[in-house]
Parts: structure tokens; C-alpha cells; sequence
């Protein structure tokens, strides 16, 4: 019977693998323009005295957009509303914005015109326009605007099959409209003159006859008319959105622009990817070596979790950015983890009873609720990342949420089946020690032959915890925060240039050009980044050709916009973010195991980002929407040492229900610190070469990351254990019930203490030794 469940999770993941493979080779990866190249513009409605900037309006503008993208002939552009009144436009392969930006900032404005005749082959090109069939017209001046028309909606047709559009006009237009088309009606039937052409952008959208009970010079009274043509439904809706748009004008603003050169994205790319082999690498052999057997069947379920992984995102059609593929190199690093919390439990459980199967699945089954609570966390702080922030970064969200789901997939379905396969082999049964859980190491053994009373002076280690976030917090007060244009506003441009050129150079000749007050940077690429409050596209060329005359030419590697209002908005959305992100890690903490262990864990976390904030004022780096995510994740993944540790203290507590806590919390420290540090090493490997191979674009990323790594490493034993220790020294509390506990159970109920629980005997004084 047991054999049951284990051939049906090896069929599921099979299946999973083969779907995996078949959508990795047949579809290709939705890339966002900050890596394939190309421009972005987001677009906001403003109000007017007549019509409200409401998503209904939002939504006639974006019709009337996409006939204005058309024009430019980018291929396959998007354009989206994003909430009530914002348009985002993608335009692919586009890296001159100046004319995209002129084009879609320009309001919609409709008129209609009298016929007067089709256009004649030699008649200048401004003097004819193609109706909507493509024959060439030649109209008169306009004869109504777009503001005198008040509705327009399509209605199924009264007299024939299909549909038609009716369409109201107000104030002047009723008897402009008459007018129009008691001059059209003077004409014969089926003759040019007799048409009325509507125009919007100066492309004839429509051009019907006038009918023929229409009397000469009489015209159409009534304020309504009816447009007719066999209209499909579709047809007469796209039409009457077109009219009703154009007549209810709503005025745009460019609140965002961004533009990045095709050579960034595919550098970005290759880099990324390098630095993702490199790391993996070497986090795989580090794993063979420390676990061998098990570490490699690790390695290999590491492999399907990328493969999955990457199927996921591609079969979604989720938009590959490059904070994306950040997230994507470090969700490698959390599958690892998994992997080796199951690992160092399995070696407890074998300790306990030396049978390496029943020792691999009680570690699988031990370690499900410290493995779920990591992801949950970690989820938390993907979801809370795509939900409140904007841009690329919103992709970093996606890809790890979509990273953390599959390492469970990994780590306790595939990577499981594979172990206990392994397990089965007679030659591995004769040799335990080549697994890798057979022994628990001698640093684990040095670890738990140590006193766990260390953190019986939790208010001393809490005082050195806190000089460290003072002084790292100086920074900001002696050097201040360098905050990017995505939370000023601001634009900012990055050329990249013929010959190398140093930032004083740079300097000279933008202020020579007429720009003296510009940010000048160089970047570690050797690009020149240059930053201004306001700065418009004709100031970009001029600033390109002035940096291009010292470089012996210039490109554009990127360019950013960012409206004032649209800056404050995501600083005040970033502030929320985290805000939201620790309460939400709080709350979920204090649910799971009590308050004073989530307060700690909350604790620990503001350390962090406390620390990480610190590092980049003291070094000057520029904190920007990446950075927010590298924050953000921060949050999510070093929360997950504190879970491991706090899981275990809740187990320890249960089977030690008189001990004083703070040698529970120091036996839990020892208990999984040999995890904390492989799990840390292995990630730190893949981090690195994101950081020295990744390319310039992602190194803050990648430092932020370590920073976060390392301080929330430590910030478990000197914050997160000592805050748990001393609000349950100021509110004593009631351990957790023996019930309770994850220790493994015999058949005759009796717990099957790990080997440290074995080997341990107390002196007088109550030592553990």
C-alpha cells in the first residue's frame, strides 16, 4: 500500500518534467524591454470641465493610442490601462522616444470635412488623405469639431442586417451638422461631394454618404444622426469609440518614459546567465562535497527546479525582466535551502535510529513545517513586491513567487523521490557513509558539545546589535541617501561611448553644451551617467552629441523619466511596501508560533534593512526601484534563518518544558546553525558572481543581497533570539504543550530523542555538556 503514493508523486513528476521540457523548447520567453531594448511610456488622463479622467474615459483614450502606435510601425507594441486614468505603451525596439513621446502625448482631436472631390494623382500629398478603403480624398476645412459631439454608440441596424452607430451633437453641433450635409446633399448620388469625411489624427475613420431623402440645403435636423454600412458588431463599437473619443477629448501627461538600448538588455542577458552557471557550479560542488550522495541528487533536483521554473514563467507568459532574472539566480539559492534543512534533519533522524530510508522521509516529514513557513514568508514578501511596486520590479515579483512555488516542488517531491530511490540500491545500503546523512559531521558535533547558555546575557547582545544599526544608520545623516529619479522624479540618461572618457570630461562638455548644473557620474561599465530635475528630448541630443564629441560618438544605453508626482508616489508606495511587508511577517510569525517569537523575528528584520539601507549611504550607491526589491527580498529570504531557528525552539521548548529559555533558544541556535551556514555559503557563491559577473546593472542588487544575507545571518542569535528572550522574561509564558512536538514518535508513542538528546547529561550546575 505504501507503494502506492510514492508511484504516484514519481508519474506527477515525471509528467511535470516532460510538460517542463516540451514548453522550454517550443516557447519562447516573453522578454521585458529592459532586456530585449525599446521604449516605455506610461501615460496619465487628466480631468476637464466636462469630462472626468475615469476609466471610461481612460479607456476611450487607449482605443484612440493604438491607431497613433500603428503609425509609428513598431512591431508588436502593447498598450494597457493600469488602474483608473494610467496607460502604459510598450514599443519594442524603439530607441528614439522623442517621436513616440510627441505623438501619443498629443490630445485626440476629431473633425468632420466636406468631400470635394477624389484626390488627383499629381495633387500634393497635403492636400489628399485616404479614406477608409485607402482611396485618396480631398477635403475641405473642417466643418465640426470633435467637442460638438456628444455620444456616439452602436445599435443593431433598423432597416437591414448588421449594425449601426448612432451619433448625438450638442452646443453648435447640430447646426453645423446640418449645414454639412445640406451642402452634401446638393450633390448626386454616389458622387464624392456627396460624402462627409470624419477624421481623427488626420486619418479619415469614416466617410459615409448622405442619404438620398436628404434635401438640398435643408440638411439633417434633429441633432442625431445614423450611420450605416453593414457594420459588424465589432466594427460599429471600435467605430463609436473612436468618434465618442475623439469628441470627449481627455488631455494626457507623460508621468514616465523609459528607454533602454537594445546592447544593455542582451549584455544584461549574457551576464546574468553567466553568472547564474558560474554560481550554480559552485554551489553544487559545495554541495557534493558537504553531503555527497544526497548533495548530488540535490544538484540534480536543482536542475529539474530550473527547468520547471523556467516552463512556468514561459508557459504564463509572465514578462522576463531583469530584477526578474536577479529573482530567478536567487530562487536557485532557496531551493538549495530546503535542500539542506532536509538534509541536516536527515542526519538527526539517522542519529536517532540508523536506517537511512526511515531517516531520509522522517527528515522530509520533520522539516515540512520550517520548509512552509520559509515559503510562505518569502511569498509574502513577492506578493506584497508585485502588488505595490511598479516598473521592472514588478517582474522581480512574479519570478519569485513562481521560484519559491517550484523549490517546493523540488525539494519535497522530486528531490524526494530521488533520495529514497538512491536509498534503495544495495550498494549504497552497504556503504551509509557515502549518503551524506549517515554521519553528522564534526562541526555539528563541536557545535552541540557547547554550553546553549550563551545567550544568557540577551540585553548585552542586544546593545551591541543596536551600536552596530546606529552606526550604520549614521550614514544617512552624515552622507544622506542617494535616492534614484524613480523617487525624485527626474530624468536620467546613460550613454555609453566610442572611446572611454572620464566623468570630469563628461563634465566639461555637457557644461559647455549649456547644461552646467547635471549629475556626472561614470559607471563601473565605463558608461557616463548623466541626471537632471528637467530634462527634455531635445536636450538629450544635445547632451548625447556633446558627450559623443569627447568619445568619438555616443549611444544611448538608457533613459529615464520620471514625473515629480509619479516620484513621490512610489517613495510613498516603497514606505508602504516594507511597512506592509514586516507587519504582514509579524502577524503571520505571531499566528504560527506566538508574538514574542514573531516580535523578535520583526526585530531582526528592521536590523537588516536598518544595516542595508546603511551600507548604501556610507557607500553612496543609489538607492532605486531595485534596490526596493533587493530590500524587499531581504526581508523575505533572511526571515527564513529566523524560521528554521524558531521552528526548532518551539520543538525544543515542548520536550524541555522546564528549561530556561534562553538556553531553549541557544540548543536551537547550535541545533541548526551547521544548516545556516551551508545554506548561506551556497547562496552567497551564486550572489557573488552575480555581483562581480553580473554586470554593473545588477551589482547593487547583488550587494544589497549579501549585506542582507549576512547581517540576517547574524541578526537570528544577537536580535531576533535576544528580543524572544527577554519579552518572555518580562511576560512569562507557558511552553508549548508535549503534544506539540515534531520530535518523531515510536508505535508505542514513545519519542526517539536525536543523538545530541541522547548524548547529553547535566552537571550540577545544570550545564548541558
Amino acid at each position: 500500500m505504501q507503494q502506492r503514493p510514492v508511484l504516484w508523486r514519481a508519474l506527477i513528476a515525471l509528467a511535470v518534467l516532460l510538460v517542463s521540457g516540451i514548453v522550454a523548447l517550443t516557447v519562447a520567453p516573453t522578454l521585458g524591454l529592459d532586456l530585449r531594448g525599446g521604449t516605455q511610456i506610461v501615460l496619465e488622463t487628466r480631468d476637464t470641465e466636462e469630462v472626468a479622467a475615469d476609466a471610461e474615459a481612460t479607456d476611450r483614450v487607449l482605443e484612440v493610442l493604438r491607431g497613433r502606435v500603428d503609425a509609428l510601425g513598431v512591431a508588436e507594441p502593447t498598450l494597457t490601462r493600469s488602474g483608473e486614468n494610467r496607460i502604459i505603451v510598450e514599443l519594442p525596439g524603439l530607441t528614439d522616444p522623442t517621436e513616440a513621446a510627441d505623438t501619443l502625448g498629443r490630445t485626440a482631436q476629431l473633425t468632420m470635412h466636406p468631400v470635394l472631390g477624389v484626390g488627383a494623382p499629381g495633387s500634393p500629398p497635403d492636400q489628399q488623405t485616404a479614406d477608409e478603403t485607402g482611396q485618396p480624398l480631398q477635403l475641405g476645412p473642417p466643418a465640426l469639431q470633435g467637442e460638438m459631439i456628444s455620444s456616439a454608440q452602436s445599435v443593431p441596424a433598423q432597416q437591414s442586417v448588421g449594425f449601426e452607430v448612432q451619433v448625438g451633437f450638442d452646443g453648435e453641433g447640430p447646426a453645423r451638422w446640418q449645414a454639412l450635409t445640406g451642402q452634401a446633399a446638393c450633390a448626386p448620388p454616389g458622387a464624392p461631394q456627396r460624402r462627409v469625411a470624419i477624421v481623427l489624427d488626420d486619418q479619415v475613420i469614416s466617410s459615409p454618404q448622405v442619404d438620398p431623402s436628404i434635401q438640398c440645403q435643408i440638411g439633417m435636423v434633429g441633432g442625431q444622426t445614423t450611420i450605416t454600412g453593414n457594420f459588424s458588431q465589432e466594427q460599429a463599437n471600435e467605430l463609436a469609440v473612436l468618434i465618442e473619443g475623439g469628441a470627449l477629448p481627455v488631455p494626457v501627461e507623460i508621468i514616465e518614459q523609459r528607454t533602454v538600448g537594445p546592447t544593455l538588455g542582451a549584455d544584461a542577458i549574457e551576464a546574468s546567465a553567466l553568472a547564474a552557471i558560474i554560481g550554480s557550479a559552485l554551489a553544487a560542488v559545495f554541495l557534493v562535497v558537504v553531503y555527497r550522495l544526497v548533495g548530488l541528487v540535490a544538484v540534480v533536483a536543482l536542475g529539474g527546479y530550473t527547468l520547471t521554473a523556467y516552463a512556468v514563467q514561459t508557459g504564463l507568459g509572465a514578462t522576463l525582466t531583469l530584477p526578474g532574472l536577479a529573482a530567478f539566480v536567487l530562487a536557485v539559492g532557496m531551493a538549495v535551502d530546503a535542500n539542506v534543512l532536509i538534509a541536516e534533519r536527515s542526519r538527526e533522524e539517522y542519529a536517532a535510529r540508523p536506517r537511512l530510508e526511515r531517516a531520509s522521509e522522517s527528515g522530509y516529514k520533520h522539516s515540512l513545517s520550517a520548509v512552509g513557513d520559509a515559503a510562505v514568508t518569502s511569498l509574502l514578501a513577492a506578493v506584497l513586491l508585485f502588488g505595490l511596486a511598479s516598473g521592472p520590479v514588478r517582474g522581480f515579483g512574479v519570478t519569485l513567487v513562481i521560484g519559491v512555488v517550484v523549490s517546493l516542488f523540488s525539494a519535497l517531491v522530486l528531490s524526494r523521490l530521488l533520495t529514497l530511490a538512491v536509498l534503495k540500491i544495495p550498494a549504497v545500503r552497504k556503504r551509509p557513509r557515502i549518503t551524506g546523512i549517515a554521519s553528522i559531521g564534526p562541526v555539528r558535533a563541536r557545535l552541540e558539545a557547547r554550553d546553549p547558555g550563551f545567550l544568557k546575557k540577551a540585553g548585552r547582545l542586544l546593545a551591541v546589535a543596536g551600536v552596530i544599526v546606529v552606526v550604520a544608520l549614521g550614514g544617512l545623516l552624515v552622507r544622506g541617501l542617494e535616492l534614484g529619479v524613480e523617487f525624485t522624479g527626474g530624468r536620467l540618461v546613460e550613454f555609453t561611448t566610442t572611446n572611454p572618457i572620464t566623468a570630469e570630461q563628461a563634465r566639461d562638455a555637457v557644461g559647455a553644451a549649456g547644461f552646467p548644473d547635471l549629475q556626472v557620474t561614470t559607471t563601473g561599465d565605463g558608461a557616463v551617467a548623466l541626471r537632471a530635475g528637467e530634462l527634455d528630448d531635445a536636450g538629450v541630443t544635445a547632451l548625447r552629441e556633446a558627450v559623443g564629441g569627447v568619445g568619438g560618438g555616443a549611444e544611448v544605453l538608457r533613459d529615464e523619466m520620471i514625473g515629480p508626482s509619479l516620484g513621490a508616489e512610489l517613495a510613498r508606495g516603497g514606505l508602504i511596501a516594507l511597512t506592509v511587508a514586516l507587519a504582514a511577517q509579524f502577524l503571520y510569525l505571531a499566528f504560527r508560533f506566538r508574538w514574542t517569537l514573531g516580535a523578535g523575528a520583526v526585530a531582526a528584520l528592521l536590523a537588516n534593512v536598518a544595516v542595508v539601507i546603511g551600507v548604501f549611504a556610507w557607500t553612496g550607491r543609489t538607492a532605486d526601484g531595485v534596490f526596493l526589491a533587493a530590500l524587499l527580498t531581504v526581508i523575505g529570504y533572511s526571515v527564513n534563518d529566523t524560521v528554521v531557528v524558531f521552528d526548532r525552539v518551539r520543538e525544543h521548548w515542548a520536550r524541555q518544558a522546564k528549561e530556561p529559555f534562553h538556553r531553549v533558544v541557544g540548543s536551537a541556535v547550535l541545533s541548526t546553525l551547521p544548516r545556516t551556514v551551508n545554506t548561506g555559503i551556497s547562496t552567497l557563491l551564486i550572489l557573488t558572481m552575480l555581483l562581480f559577473v553580473g554586470g554593473a546593472t545588477l551589482a547593487d542588487f547583488a550587494l544589497a543581497l549579501i549585506v542582507g544575507i549576512v547581517v540576517g545571518t547574524v541578526s537570528t542569535i544577537v536580535v531576533a533570539g535576544p528580543v524572544a528572550i527577554l519579552l518572555e522574561q518580562r511576560w512569562t509564558g507557558t511552553p508549548p504543550q508535549a503534544g506539540k512536538s515534531k520530535q518523531p514518535v515510536g508505535k508505542a508513542g514513545r519519542r526517539h530523542p536525536s543523538r545530541s538528546d541522547r548524548s547529553r547529561t547535566r552537571n550540577g550546575d545544570g550545564a548541558v555538556v
